[in-house]
This record gives C-alpha cells, sequence and structure tokens, in this order.
C-alpha cells in the first residue's frame, strides 16, 4: 500500500469523524436538550416581566441590608465571573483567605449590630466554584432579623419565606439543604410590592 493512499485513507477518517463529532454529535445533542429540558439547556435563566434577572445555578452580589447575601466569590478580575469559575486555592493559614473573612464577619455585624448568634460559615467564605447560588438555612435565617427591619416586614413572615424556599436533599439522601439566594429575594420583592393585606 503506498504512501498517498495511506494519507488519503487517514484524511477521510479523519474528516468523517470531525463531521461525526465535531458536528453532527452536538447538534443531535442540542436538539434534545432543546426539546426535552429548554429551562436548563438554555442556562436555568430566570425571566422577570420578559427580562433575564440572573441564573438559579450561578450566584450573584446583594450587598443591600434589603435582601439576603450570598457566599461570598473568590473568581476574577471579578466577584461571579460566569466566565472564570474558580475558588480562590488559598490555604486556611493564608493571611489573605483570614482577610476577605475577617471583612466579610465586619460587614455582617455593621449590618445587624443586636445580632449576637454565630455567624454561618458559609456567609464568610467561598465556595469551590466561587459561583455558589445556595446558602444553608442556617446562614438564611441568620439574615431574618436585618432583611425584616430594612424591608419593614415581621421576622416571622420573612421566616417563613425562608422555610418555603428551603430545598431538601436531592433523592432524599444527596446533599445538605439549602436556600438558592436569587430565587428567595425575588420571591421577597415580591412579597414588599404585594398590598398589605395580602402579606
Amino acid at each position: 500500500m503506498s504512501m498517498r493512499s495511506l494519507i488519503r485513507g487517514a484524511l477521510v477518517v479523519f474528516t468523517l469523524l470531525t463531521l461525526i463529532t465535531g458536528v453532527l454529535y452536538p447538534l443531535a445533542m442540542t436538539g434534545v436538550a432543546q426539546a426535552l429540558f429548554p429551562q436548563q439547556a438554555n442556562g436555568s435563566q430566570l425571566v422577570v416581566d420578559g427580562q433575564v434577572v440572573g441564573s438559579t445555578l450561578i450566584g450573584q452580589p446583594f450587598a443591600d441590608p434589603a435582601y439576603f447575601w450570598g457566599r461570598l466569590s473568590a473568581t476574577a478580575p471579578f466577584a461571579y465571573n460566569s466566565a472564570a469559575a474558580s475558588g480562590s486555592n488559598l490555604g486556611a493559614l493564608n493571611p489573605a483567605r483570614s482577610a476577605a473573612a475577617a471583612a466579610r464577619v465586619a460587614a455582617l455585624q455593621s449590618a445587624d449590630p443586636a445580632n449576637s448568634a454565630p455567624i454561618p460559615i458559609d456567609l464568610v467564605t467561598a465556595s469551590g466554584s466561587g459561583l455558589d447560588p445556595h446558602i444553608s438555612p442556617a446562614a438564611a435565617l441568620y439574615q431574618v432579623e436585618r432583611v425584616a427591619r430594612a424591608r419593614g416586614l415581621s421576622p416571622e413572615l420573612v421566616r417563613q419565606l425562608v422555610e418555603q424556599h428551603t430545598e431538601g436533599r436531592q433523592l432524599g439522601i444527596l446533599g445538605e439543604p439549602r436556600v438558592n439566594v436569587l430565587l428567595l429575594n425575588r420571591a421577597l420583592d415580591a412579597l414588599t410590592a404585594a398590598p398589605a393585606a395580602e402579606r
């Protein structure tokens, strides 16, 4: 067999595999995803009044005391950068990690000076991806008094909202109970916008 026929055969196989794995397969999977799971295939976007306000899979910054705050983000060059998911990779004894946690503790205490409860760890540390949209129920409940005061709502009403938005373990055994911060804050906005008689 000549070198030319070997090269021709290799090029034919290369072209076929490129078409199958690089064009046909991705198109087929995209079509199946759009047909069966359109919400997930399009990034689990949350749309309000025809406008995308975020994704239920990606955390975003909330600094206003009237909102629940999520986890810290260590993505670069700015926080919650979905194009650069990453943790800080800082060791437990790294001064920069301690400084970031101390700054968040100070911010939490400054926003709610009367709250003497222990601060849940997930409110002062970043997740591995830096994009975690969830916090623990304890982290949400820690913030109830501050949010209720800022919104002029009763703490009990805000606490009920947290409980309504607490997701259980997947399949009853995987992961931990959690609260999606974006969904909770959107529900809070809807509650605040509702007439007092409906609350």
